[in-house]
């Protein structure tokens, strides 16, 4: 294997270290930035190391933040990513694209393991009763991701200021124009329009830093 996952600095999220290839010269990764999500997913089957670092900075975070709402140790969280990241290096030739999307995949592996873990830290309590149970069926992976996209959003609306996340959720969730809404609240309609669109901007900031829009 000529990809690592490794050096994983405290309080931080762990790194795809790339080795040099033959000759000393170092991968270059600005061809497959260009690659959909599926494709590198195809580049890494291919032992492309530059892909499977595109595909961590792709999906890190967003693996991290789904590792760490099971396992609810940062040490751990850790630990399942790498983890899995290396079980998507060496399974990627079994990914088809037209039986699943990219993250759906690879998220997927970080929940199988970070239960795995879970499980691997209650055997060493003498505790097995809290195990987790795996979801089973057509579709059980697809709501794995689907349920960690909507604890990320959740997770960013929260971290609004109280008037903007009201208008944004009176809004998405209610189905409230900005007049019935500026009539809802008693507030000008101009006031809305900018708590809208500030709530908005903040909202986008806080879910691509916690990579949603790579997922």
């Amino acid at each position: 294997m000529s990809a690592t996952i490794g050096d994983v600095r405290p309080g931080a999220l762990p790194l795809v270290r790339l080795r040099p290839a033959a000759g000393g010269r170092e991968i270059l990764r600005k061809d497959v930035a260009q690659l959909s999500d599926e494709a590198l997913l195809e580049a890494v089957a291919d032992s492309d190391e530059a892909a499977l670092g595109e595909l961590y900075d792709r999906f890190g975070r967003v693996a991290y933040g789904l590792a760490l709402r099971i396992l609810r140790d940062a040490t751990l969280a850790e630990d399942a990513v790498q983890e899995a990241f290396l079980q998507v290096w060496r399974g990627a030739t079994g990914y088809r694209r037209e039986r699943a999307k990219a993250s759906t995949w690879v998220l997927t592996f970080v929940h199988r393991r970070a239960v795995d873990l879970v499980r691997r830290e209650e055997r060493r309590r003498g505790d097995p009763s809290g195990a987790l149970p795996e979801p089973a069926g057509p579709g059980a992976d697809d709501a794995v991701v689907a349920r960690s996209r909507r604890e990320i959003v959740q997770d960013a609306l929260s971290r609004l200021p109280a008037d903007q996340r009201e208008a944004i959720e009176l809004a998405y969730y209610g189905g409230l124009t900005q007049s019935e809404l500026a009539e809802r609240l008693s507030q000008p309609l101009g006031t809305i329009k900018s708590r809208m669109f500030s709530g908005l901007q903040r909202l986008h900031a806080l879910l691509v830093e916690a990579g949603f829009e790579s997922a």
